[in-house]
C-alpha cells in the first residue's frame, strides 16, 4: 500500500489536531526556555574580557563547541557545555556494549532496559560535567584578555567549585529539558536543542558575510559563487539523507486457521546514512578530551600533545574523518542487527528472492549493509571536513556547511517525518470515523 502524500491542505490542518497542537506548543516552549537559559551568565567571569579572548579562538575547537552550545560558550553561561557531556556519556556506554555483555543485554530488553541505560547515562553525564567544569575553571584562571584584563575576577577554589556546579547544573537541566521535549513534544529533544543552537547562530553568520561584502573582503561575484556552492551542498546532503537501498522481501503464502495469509511482496529499506548525525557528534566529543586533559596537567609535553588535536590542523581532520567512518560502522552495527532481521523474516515466512532463509540471508544483508555504509561514511566524513576548507580557502563562518549542515538537515527531516506521521494517523482516524461499518 502506497503512503498518501502530504498536501499543503494537510499542513494547514495541523492547527485542527489537538494532540499535535499540544506537542508543538511544548516543543516551542522548551526551545524558548533553552534560549533563555543560554543567556544566564556563570558567576565570577569578566564577560567582556572572555568575549574578546573568545573572538581570537573563534576558528579553533572552541568555535566548534560554541555552535553546539547555541552561543552559550561565547557568553560563558551556565549552559556553556551544552549537551555534549550527555553525548559523550552515550558514546562510552555504547562502546562498553562490546566489552560488557550485561550492558548489551540492557539495549535488548526494551523499555525497561532503556530506563536503566538512561539512569546510567545521567550519572555518567554528571561525572563528565564535573570533570570538564573543573578543567575549564582551572584553565580560565590562567587566561588573560588581549588588553591584559584577567578573565576570572577572583581566582580560587570558590570560583572553581562555583563554575563546576554551575556548568554541571546547566547541562543536567538541558538533558532533563531534552527528555521532556522527547516525551511531550515532537522529535528527539537533545537533537532539537542542538538544532536550535545552530539555527540561532545562522542569521548572525549571514549578517557577518554580508558585512564582508560591504567592506570589500568578499566580492559580489564571490558571494554568488558561495551561495551556489552552498545550495549544491544542501541539495547533495538532502539527496544522500534520503538515499536508501531497497531489498525486496517476499512472504510465502501460508494458512493460519481458515485464512490464507502472505503471498505479498514488499521491501526492506536500508539507508545509506543509517547512523544519521550521531557519528560526527561522537567524533567531535572524543577529540575534545585531549584539550580538557591538558587543562588538568599544564605540562609542556601534555600541551604539545593536545596541540595536535587543535581544530583545523591536518592531523585533526584526518583523525576526525577516521573516527566518523568508524562510528558510522559502529553505530550502524548497534542499531541494525542482520541476524535478528534474518531470524524475524524466517519466523514470519519472508525471504529475499534468490537467497536462502537463515544464515544466507544474514550474510547477504550484512554484505549489502557494509557496502552502503562505506558510501554513507565517506559522504558524512566529506561533509564534516568541508568547513575547514571553507574557512581556510574561502573565509566562510563555520556555520556554513559541515556538521552543522548535516545536523540541521537531519533533524529537520526527522521533524517533518514525525509531523507527516501524525497527519497520516489523523487521516486513518478520519476514515475509521466516517466508515459505515460499526464495530461493537
Amino acid at each position: 500500500m502506497r503512503r498518501p502524500k502530504t498536501s499543503p491542505e494537510d499542513i494547514l490542518s495541523l492547527a485542527n489536531i489537538p494532540e499535535l497542537k499540544r506537542r508543538l506548543f511544548f516543543l516551542f516552549l522548551g526551545l524558548a526556555i533553552y534560549r533563555f537559559a543560554v543567556h544566564i551568565p556563570t558567576p565570577g567571569i569578566n564577560v567582556e574580557a572572555f568575549l574578546s579572548l573568545f573572538q581570537k579562538a573563534a576558528g579553533t575547537i572552541f568555535g566548534f563547541l560554541d555552535i553546539f552550545s547555541g552561543g552559550a560558550l561565547r557568553r560563558f553561561s551556565i549552559c556553556a557545555l551544552g549537551v555534549m557531556p550527555y553525548i559523550s556519556a552515550s558514546i562510552i556506554l555504547q562502546l562498553m556494549t562490546v566489552v560488557f555483555p550485561e550492558i548489551k543485554e540492557l539495549y535488548q530488553e526494551g523499555p525497561e532496559g532503556k530506563k536503566k541505560l538512561a539512569y546510567y547515562t545521567r550519572y555518567l553525564t554528571l561525572f563528565i560535567c564535573m570533570v570538564q567544569g573543573l578543567g575549564i575553571a582551572l584553565g580560565l584562571e590562567r587566561m588573560v584578555a588581549p588588553n591584559g584584563v584577567p578573565v576570572v575576577i577572583e581566582p580560587g577554589w570558590t570560583f572553581r567549585v562555583t563554575t563546576m556546579l554551575s556548568l554541571t547544573a546547566g547541562t543536567m537541566f538541558l538533558v532533563w529539558l531534552g527528555e521532556q521535549m522527547t516525551e511531550h513534544g515532537i522529535g528527539n529533544g537533545i537533537s532539537v536543542i542542538i538544532f536550535a543552537g545552530i539555527v540561532a547562530g545562522l542569521f548572525p553568520a549571514i549578517g557577518r558575510t554580508l558585512k564582508f561584502v560591504q567592506t570589500g573582503e568578499f566580492s559580489l561575484v564571490g558571494l554568488l559563487f558561495i551561495l551556489v556552492l552552498l545550495f549544491a551542498i544542501l541539495v547533495f546532503t538532502c539527496f544522500m539523507e534520503l538515499a536508501h537501498r531497497r531489498v525486496p522481501i517476499h512472504y510465502a503464502r501460508r494458512q493460519v486457521g481458515r485464512q490464507v495469509v502472505g503471498g505479498q511482496t514488499t521491501y526492506l529499506p536500508l539507508k545509506v546514512n543509517t547512523a544519521g548525525v550521531i557519528p560526527p557528534i561522537f567524533a567531535s566529543s572524543i577529540l575534545m578530551f585531549p584539550t580538557t586533559i591538558s587543562q588538568f596537567f599544564p605540562i609542556p609535553a601534555v600541551r604539545h600533545f593536545a596541540s595536535f588535536f587543535r581544530f583545523g590542523t591536518v592531523l585533526y581532520e584526518v583523525i576526525y574523518a577516521i573516527l566518523i567512518i568508524f562510528f558510522c560502522y559502529f553505530y550502524t552495527a548497534v542499531i541494525f542487527n542482520p541476524k535478528e532481521v534474518a531470524d524475524n523474516l524466517k519466523k514470519w515466512g519472508g525471504f529475499i528472492p534468490g537467497i536462502r532463509p537463515g544464515k544466507a540471508t544474514e550474510e547477504f544483508l550484512d554484505k549489502v549493509l557494509n557496502r552502503i555504509t562505506l558510501i554513507g561514511a565517506i559522504y558524512v566524513a566529506f561533509i564534516c571536513v568541508l568547513p575547514s576548507f571553507l574557512i581556510k580557502n574561502l573565509g566562510l563562518p563555520f556555520y556554513f556547511g559541515g556538521t552543522s549542515l548535516l545536523i540541521v538537515v537531519g533533524v529537520a527531516m526527522d521533524l517533518m517525518a514525525q509531523l507527516e506521521a501524525h497527519l497520516l494517523s489523523r487521516q486513518y482516524d478520519t476514515l475509521i470515523r466516517h466508515s459505515k461499518i460499526k464495530v461493537k
